[in-house]
């Protein structure tokens, strides 16, 4: 009998400690977690009722909370919603939450562990807690300026300071207004729901750090030139010969530049006249030459492969492996299976414009309390350093070439020195092209590093250019910049 017992007491303890264990998972370790989960139903009518902290961009709301007379108490209200769809995201009952919404979520609705102290005073006090404030480091003039410039296009604009990694604007289009997402009225905004998601153009999706990922085309060139100078093993009078076509090894395939002859004349061509020109022969040669291995350090380096956080996070973007050589010379001008963000080519830029330093991007300068404290202020943060100040400098002038006299020549603004490369990327078939730019300025003081991507050929299908789309589109953002 008393064996048994001491089975019986065994099993009860064990059970009593897996009891005591899971709780303390759950009440201790897990806390965080299911308070920020979107099925945790209390905490959603909690945040509701509580004032939740405004977002700000130079110090005015685009987001905040305003008393209503209903059981939720507050009403989420976007001002300017399209405008900033993308950065804020929604916040919503029953369909979760989104963007700087959805990342910041415990700062917003005051029940972050940095705001325990605010808590336990308003527990005592009675009150309700009131949310932080996340400050933006959003540009409103430059924000607006990109706004406008993407006009009725479908795609993305970008951009970055290079020196901190702020990002000064991102637009996103189509875009769709979030005030529609925050109504308390669960059946208008599953009806709203629904319609978004269901929009074949893909309102909801954040196409600058997200999707479906686009074929950066020749944006790729400048990763490409600055792996292989930065190399060592090029410089950028190294020379290719200089064909009209080029056969692909072990392919049927065969590649030709943009505008179907040599590029710019003569028997070769060196890389500084092949990126000027936007020429893709030469480019998969130097692919070739430069060897798989090293291009994808390189990609590395400047961020593919890394789920950057901003603190949204941002789909990595790739660049292929195991490849032959065949489609390892497609990739070396950004055909074959590189995809990438607009948040990603606007880094490379970046990267550039800052002497070699890539730096985090970021979204949020500060977070406030209520009293107006700093609960957070981020330094700015070097992600990695993909090249060398030297190749840096090298690479800003062949840049500026680019737009002074090459294919990027809409991109330029009178008396100020713009570094630059269009894109023009294929999609497979008789698929409209995907248009990019990608640049800085001034060159010599760089203030904004860009990436621009229009889709569906900008309404041309397949016969415009990133110079005829895109550029014009980067210049008029960064002339908001040098004009601020």
């Amino acid at each position: 009998m008393n064996k048994e017992l001491r089975r019986i007491s065994i099993v009860a303890l064990a059970m009593f400690l897996a009891l005591f264990v899971s709780t303390s998972v759950i009440q201790v370790f897990q806390v965080d977690e299911l308070r920020a989960d979107g099925r945790n139903s209390r905490t959603l009518f909690d945040t509701y009722s509580a004032e939740r902290g405004p977002i700000l961009v130079d110090g005015v709301a685009i987001a905040e909370s305003k008393a209503v007379d209903t059981q939720y108490e507050f009403l989420r209200t976007y001002t300017q919603p399209e405008l900033y769809a993308a950065i804020t995201g929604y916040f919503t009952l029953n369909q979760g939450n989104t963007g700087i919404e959805g990342e910041l979520n415990e700062f917003l609705s005051g029940t972050a562990n940095e705001q325990f102290l605010d808590q336990l005073g308003a527990l005592v006090t009675g009150q309700s807690p009131q949310g932080a404030a996340v400050e933006l480091t959003i540009d409103p003039v430059i924000q607006q300026a990109a706004w406008d410039a993407l006009g009725d296009q479908q795609g993305a604009v970008v951009a970055l300071d290079p020196a901190t990694g702020d990002i000064l604007a991102m637009v996103s289009k189509p875009s769709y207004d979030p005030n529609r997402l925050a109504a308390h009225d669960t059946s208008a905004v599953l009806a709203a729901y629904e319609e978004l998601i269901n929009n074949p153009d893909d309102p909801l999706v954040n196409r600058a750090i997200a999707g479906d990922l686009y074929f950066p085309g020749s944006v790729f060139k400048v990763l490409m030139s600055a792996a292989a100078i930065d190399s060592g093993e090029f410089t950028p009078e190294s020379t290719f010969p200089n064909p009209p076509q080029l056969q692909l090894p072990n392919s049927s395939s065969v590649i030709s530049n943009s505008e179907g002859g040599a590029c710019g004349g003569g028997e070769t061509v060196t890389i500084a006249t092949a990126l000027r020109l936007s020429c893709n022969i030469p480019f998969a040669q130097l692919g070739l030459a430069l060897g798989e291995e090293t291009i994808a350090e390189y990609a590395e380096a400047f961020g593919f492969g890394t789920s950057v956080e901003i603190p949204m996070e941002a789909t990595p973007s790739t660049f292929p492996t195991g490849l032959d050589d065949a489609q390892l010379m497609l990739s070396s001008f950004g055909q074959y299976d590189v995809r990438v963000t607009p948040l990603q080519i606007a880094m490379i830029s970046a990267a550039i414009a800052n002497g070699g330093n890539l730096m985090q991007p970021t979204l949020v300068d500060s977070i406030i309390a209520p009293d107006l404290s700093i609960i957070r202020e981020d330094d700015p943060v070097l992600l990695s350093q993909p090249i060398s100040r030297e190749t840096a400098t090298t690479m800003t002038q062949l840049m500026v070439q680019g737009v002074a006299n090459g294919a990027a020549s809409n991109a330029r603004i009178e008396g100020v020195d713009v570094a630059g490369k269009t894109g023009t990327a294929e999609n497979g078939g008789d698929a409209p092209y995907t248009l990019w730019f990608t640049g800085f300025a001034p060159a010599n003081d760089p203030q904004a590093a860009i990436a621009v991507v229009v889709e569906d050929g900008g309404g041309f299908g397949q016969s415009a250019f990133g110079n005829r789309v895109a550029a014009p589109i980067a210049k008029q953002v960064l002339e908001a910049v040098l004009n601020r």
